[in-house]
């Protein structure tokens, strides 16, 4: 007779009878406390970067009608520092002021779409490890930075101008956009706007402005807390003194800035 053989008999382990799916899974690793905090920190980081973008696509709509504030403004209240500010329409500034500045800043403010890509390439290509100059920058980029972005020159920053550029050119006219710029424009410590620096530096108001301080005024800008206005070093006269015969030739295309 044949016999039959056990596992045991055979020398095989017996089979367990909780093969399967019946067979209790592997607990799963915990993730690390490392871990966990990056994930924090990255959600953190997207939230504020969505914040922030929701705050640039309010304020902007809310700045075509409000008198607006730079974050240079907000951080001299924030820290109890003085303040000269005080809004003005565009109609109240001297159409020099305008002129100078547009001049000045930015030749073909009134032809671009708040960013002037020829000049963007042209000082991109040319430059050095410290970034871009303020020779790429529109009078659009100098309202986005002034408004929403800091100081300085970085690549990052010059990247965020960009869009909020195009944006704010989007929503407001070329007066508005003027207007807000001469508003927030900083004109010395803790002078802020046109109407700031005429009361500051002449004793009378951004209307009563003649071409030559309007010149003083537009060629401060690169460098406001250096160049006194009021008391102009030789440099800085030579300068408005090349200004004002460019504002000659730069008048027949500042159009969009006529009422």
């Amino acid at each position: 007779m044949f016999s039959l053989n056990t596992g045991a008999e055979s020398g095989r382990p017996e089979e367990s009878e909780n093969v399967g799916p019946e067979r209790e899974a592997a607990p799963r690793r915990k993730p690390s406390t490392a871990f966990r905090w990056l994930r924090r920190l990255v959600g953190l980081g997207l939230g504020l970067i969505l914040l922030w973008a929701a705050a640039v696509f309010w304020l902007g709509l809310l700045y075509g009608s409000l008198p607006p504030v730079s974050t240079l403004m907000l951080g001299r209240w924030l820290t109890f520092q003085p303040m000269e500010r005080q809004f003005v329409t565009l109609d109240e500034i001297s159409p020099q002021l305008s002129l100078a500045v547009l001049t000045s800043e930015d030749g073909r403010f009134c032809d671009h779409h708040g960013i002037d890509w020829d000049a963007l390439r042209d000082v991109v290509e040319a430059a050095d490890e410290d970034g871009p100059s303020r020779g790429a920058s529109t009078i659009p980029m100098q309202t986005a930075k002034n408004l929403f972005l800091w100081p300085g020159r970085s690549y990052l920053r010059k990247g965020l101008e960009l869009p909020i550029a195009l944006y704010l050119d989007l929503i407001w006219s070329k007066r508005k956009m003027m207007e807000n710029y001469l508003n927030v424009a900083e004109w010395g410590e803790g002078v802020f706007g046109a109407e700031a620096a005429a009361q500051r530096y002449f004793r009378k108001s951004a209307k009563a402005l003649t071409r030559r301080e309007a010149a003083l005024l537009a060629t401060a800008l690169p460098n406001p807390l250096a160049r006194n206005p009021g008391r102009p070093r030789a440099g800085h006269q030579a300068l408005a003194v090349r200004l004002i015969g460019r504002m000659e030739v730069a008048a027949p295309f500042s159009d969009c800035l006529k009422g």
